[in-house]
């Protein structure tokens, strides 16, 4: 028997519908390209996405074919999101910041048929769009007077954005069809090889997007002011794009700069109450906050994904500027939130060191993610907090396998292999202590190279850390701590050393430790541990 209930199927469009009746005139915040602040609503979003879906109509695209961007965080880009998913098109949203012969693989792998680019980028695709053999329209997006003089040599046929929507009457009704189909495409440069791409669907995405405004998630209403640091080019800024309008609340996207100073003033000027990005980030806002002495008098929480947050980055978010820093974790594979960190009930009766050592974790699943830890058998390991294996997921908004099946069936009998090595405990907190590539094996010993930087991280003149084995004629491998000085701040080798003892246990004590200027990081803000491996594959340590 079935239920009685209307089959309606769930489509990215539907968000923004919803958005724009109910939520008309809720504001939509972009600091521009070209320069200044530009506001709109969300009944001003619907109207110009459906404009936007007529013109890509009329440059002949159609059902589940690519639509690519390369574009920042703004009002126009949004547009794009609702007007090719929504008219059944898949958005395709490329990454700057890789290679560009990366992204010309990746153009072409994906099939873009339009690729709609910002004025910074413009340089870019001026060397890129003759190897990407199945563009048939570059979009400039802006308006006629900031189009680049130079596109009229190098792509004569390049249009302007605002031009083609202005072409158009926006007399345009979102289509139905089934929830599975395809709705957007990301490429992920986690996997080896060649960067592999993930299909999200319009159900994976409307159920990711209600998981995600939860209270024990990133807890958004439409009382929240929302500002999004991730890019709109990973992972669909976290799917944060489709949450807002869901709940109706205001955003305010950033553009380009992301530097601490011009966020701050943002988070002043537009009464930010959220916000989300990765470590480095908030590296850089909270050194130019503590260097002018400024304060927050909206925001209340932040969000950090990407990467873990150093235990002494969410203590300083808290005790010196009140805000609530919580760890989310996920994959481009998995929508991408898997786990969110929030205190339990039975929690807020525990001593504040308690509290925080949870708070440092990776937190728990949302309803929607299963997750277990595995051996080198395959066997299921206890979740009681100590045993650590290969973490392994499965749910709703989970990939079941890359684009065009590159790389083959990659499920382990239905589930997921993160790459990620973790602990999870009897509640479900899940900590990840490595990648699987980046785990230093010792003596047949595991090492944690996450815990050494974030020990690391602690000391008040280490700016940023990373933690690589090298080759040790005993030991296999031992640690070597790569390390970058805060400005003015001085540390010799030995202080540092000892200032792991009783913060770590002793055998997992770095043998060596090098300062450098910088640490190379991937194109999502990672550190880029291949690179330092690499570096320093001919270090040889005072032990050996």
């Amino acid at each position: 028997m079935l239920g009685l209930m209307m089959d309606q199927p769930l489509l990215i469009s539907s968000l923004l519908t919803h958005a724009a009746r109910y939520h008309a005139d809720t504001e939509i915040v972009s600091r521009t390209i070209e320069g200044g602040i530009h506001r709109c609503t969300y009944k001003d979003v619907e109207l110009r996405s459906k404009k936007l879906a007529q013109g890509l109509a009329r440059l002949g695209v159609g059902m589940s074919d690519r639509v690519a961007s390369l574009a920042w965080n703004g009002y126009r880009h949004l547009e794009l999101y609702y007007a090719a998913s929504g008219s059944g098109a898949v958005m395709h949203t490329v990454n700057p910041r890789l290679f560009p012969d990366q992204i010309v693989y990746i153009v072409n792998h994906a099939e873009d048929r339009v690729l709609f680019v910002d004025l910074t980028f413009v340089p870019l695709v001026e060397k890129i769009a003759p190897l990407c053999k199945s563009l048939k329209a570059i979009v400039v997006m802006t308006d006629r007077a900031h189009m680049p003089p130079s596109l009229a040599t190098t792509v004569p046929e390049a249009l302007c954005y605002e031009e083609l929507i202005a072409a158009e009457n926006g007399d345009y009704a979102w289509p139905s069809f089934d929830e599975k189909t395809a709705s957007s495409l990301c490429y992920t440069s986690g996997t080896t090889g060649n960067p592999k791409g993930v299909l999200y669907s319009h159900r994976s995405t409307i159920i990711h997007s209600y998981a995600i405004v939860s209270p024990d998630v990133f807890n958004l209403s439409s009382r929240d002011c929302l500002l999004p640091v991730v890019p709109m080019f990973h992972v669909n800024a976290w799917g944060l794009p489709y949450a807002a309008p869901l709940v109706g609340l205001k955003i305010v996207f950033p553009g380009a700069q992301l530097d601490g100073a011009s966020l701050y003033e943002l988070y002043e000027k537009e009464g930010v109450t959220a916000t989300a990005g990765v470590p480095t980030v908030w590296l850089g806002l909270l050194t130019h906050m503590k260097q002018n002495n400024l304060r927050f008098s909206t925001l209340n929480r932040a969000v950090v994904g990407g990467s873990a947050a150093p235990p002494a980055m969410i203590r300083m978010f808290d005790e010196e500027f009140g805000v609530r820093c919580q760890h989310a974790w996920g994959m481009t594979e998995m929508s991408p939130l898997g786990t969110f960190c929030t205190l339990k009930g039975k929690h807020l009766s525990l001593p504040a060191g308690e509290q925080f050592e949870i708070l440092t974790s990776q937190g728990r699943p949302l309803y929607g993610v299963e997750m277990k830890i595995v051996d080198g058998n395959g066997d299921e390991l206890p979740r009681d907090g100590k045993a650590f294996g290969d973490l392994l997921v499965r749910g709703p908004w989970i990939t079941k396998g890359y684009f065009k099946g590159e790389g083959g069936d990659v499920l382990r009998d239905g589930w997921f292999p993160t790459g990620d090595v973790a602990t999870i405990d009897p509640d479900g907190y899940m900590r990840i202590t490595d990648r699987s590539k980046d785990v230093i094996k010792s003596g047949g010993e595991w090492i944690s190279s996450i815990d050494l930087e974030n020990a690391a991280m602690a000391h008040p003149a280490v700016a940023e850390a990373a933690v690589i084995g090298v080759a040790h004629p005993k030991w296999d491998e031992r640690p070597l701590l790569v390390a970058v000085k805060k400005p003015g701040q001085d540390i010799s080798r030995e202080e540092l050393i000892k200032f792991y003892e009783g913060r770590v246990a002793k055998w997992w004590i770095p043998d060596d430790v090098v300062f450098v200027e910088s640490l190379p990081h991937t194109a999502t803000g990672k550190l880029l541990k291949i690179k330092l491996r690499e570096q320093f594959k001919d270090h040889r340590l005072p032990s050996a």
